[in-house]
């Protein structure tokens, strides 16, 4: 895992654990000023920490367990009447409570002396974020697709398309399904891609966006160098949404084919949606890809085809 991701990815854990322990702090003085009988408890409950401390410490044998659980009764008795009185006073229940964003860890990044999820999920998000910089998704969006440059079945068709885009996007989850883009080049299905994952990313989601060849060259770099790593291939098989754009253009290979099978096979198992898009039409992608890449995509992938004139011919005629 790059060292400059992983601490970043720390420090954003570690402010989020500060900014909880101090809006929790906050609460308390709120309620300790509002409400003397919390006040009250929450000291009882403050001194019964000590003497807990104190008997840990000092006691030994049953008189110990026996003081321990005493204890533990009393606490929680003090602690339901909190409850009480803060919903009797318009507040929450827990509004006392530490509110966390990772309960798992307490916004710590470990669970014992393992790495918790919360922070494996923040390095591959921000890992992805490193990967896209280079992306124009800010320079795509629906609102940018122009459908003037369609005309007769074409529009209606691509009408159609972008309808089907901007509600997969405006509702995306990690149920979603998987799209297959192809057509001729030139026919918006680099736009469209970018334009839902720009959404998505609006939503809080991982998403990864490259082109087929720079993700499998960074895949093949890994798995052939003397480290072995295998930290690409791990960010492709685990962001929210993949969108890989292009498949057909790499080099023809045996590594290059089975890790796009690899890729499409294992996310679909795991319930993970991808974009891909192709210039290939179904014929072109059975020749060139293994046949169970086919019946994978037809059976599992929504599969939208772009169709017009070039867009990008149409704009230089009209500009020149």
């Amino acid at each position: 895992m790059d060292s400059e991701i992983f601490e970043k990815a720390q420090s954003i854990i570690n402010n989020r654990r500060i900014r909880a322990e101090s809006e929790n702090e906050a609460r308390i003085r709120d309620v300790n000023d509002k409400i003397p009988q919390i006040r009250e408890i929450n000291e009882v409950l403050f001194n019964t920490g000590k003497e807990l401390i104190s008997i840990i410490s000092n006691g030994k044998g049953k008189d110990v367990s026996q003081k321990i659980e005493q204890l533990k009764q009393y606490n929680l008795g003090a602690q339901a009447m909190s409850r009480k009185i803060l919903k009797e006073h318009g507040y929450p229940e827990d509004y006392l409570d530490m509110h966390y964003t990772c309960p798992k860890c307490c916004d710590r990044g470990y669970n014992g002396s393992n790495f918790c999820d919360c922070l494996k999920t923040l390095c591959g998000k921000l890992a992805a974020d490193e990967l896209n910089k280079n992306s124009q998704l800010k320079l795509s969006s629906f609102d940018s697709f122009s459908l003037s440059y369609y005309s007769g079945e074409n529009y209606q068709a691509m009408k159609n398309i972008l309808e089907y885009t901007k509600q997969y996007a405006a509702t995306f989850s990690e149920n979603s399904k998987s799209i297959l883009m192809f057509g001729h080049t030139g026919l918006g299905k680099t736009h469209l891609s970018l334009a839902i994952a720009k959404t998505v990313l609006e939503k809080g989601y991982g998403v990864i966006y490259d082109s087929a060849i720079n993700i499998l060259r960074n895949i093949e770099k890994e798995h052939f160098s003397y480290e072995h790593s295998s930290e690409m291939i791990d960010l492709v098989m685990n962001t929210d949404l993949l969108i890989l754009d292009d498949i057909g253009t790499e080099y023809e290979s045996p590594f290059y084919n089975a890790t796009i099978y690899n890729i499409i096979n294992t996310r679909l198992n795991c319930g993970k949606p991808s974009i891909i898009s192709t210039n290939l039409d179904f014929e072109g992608i059975s020749r060139r890809y293994d046949k169970r890449v086919m019946s994978r995509i037809v059976s599992m992938y929504s599969c939208l085809e772009f169709r017009g004139e070039d867009v990008r011919l149409q704009k230089r005629k009209n500009n020149a």
